[in-house]
């Protein structure tokens, strides 16, 4: 996936146009792990965790940030959203990890 080609937006407001996907936006399963706490989130109310990267918090900046979280609390492909904080949610759905970043990703494109 080229990002800088399907993300024209959110690329023009970055200075490195060779960022990855690591680099832009986290996508984790969330599974019952019994030696960590890394997560707040219970694995069977919420079955991934997203984090949005610096990069996409900078070009974005507060308010729309704000707008981000709002957006896809609102959508319909969450079963649960829950935002730990403003760069952190906890989210319940049935898509896939992919598509969880496309509509991430697409979301913010549309805002910026």
């Amino acid at each position: 996936m080229n990002l800088a080609v399907n993300y024209p937006k959110l690329f023009d407001k970055f200075e490195d146009k060779e960022l990855e996907l690591r680099h832009l936006l986290g996508v984790d399963e969330n599974y019952e792990d019994f030696d960590s706490e890394e997560y707040e989130f219970d694995h069977e109310d919420y079955n991934y965790v997203i984090y949005i990267a610096e990069p996409i918090q900078d070009a974005l900046g507060k308010e729309k940030m704000a707008k981000l979280m709002l957006k896809l609390h609102d959508n319909d492909v969450f079963e649960n959203f829950v935002a730990s904080e403003e760069d952190l949610y906890g989210v319940k759905t049935t898509i896939s990890e992919e598509e969880i970043v496309d509509l991430v990703l697409s979301q913010v494109e549309e805002i910026v």
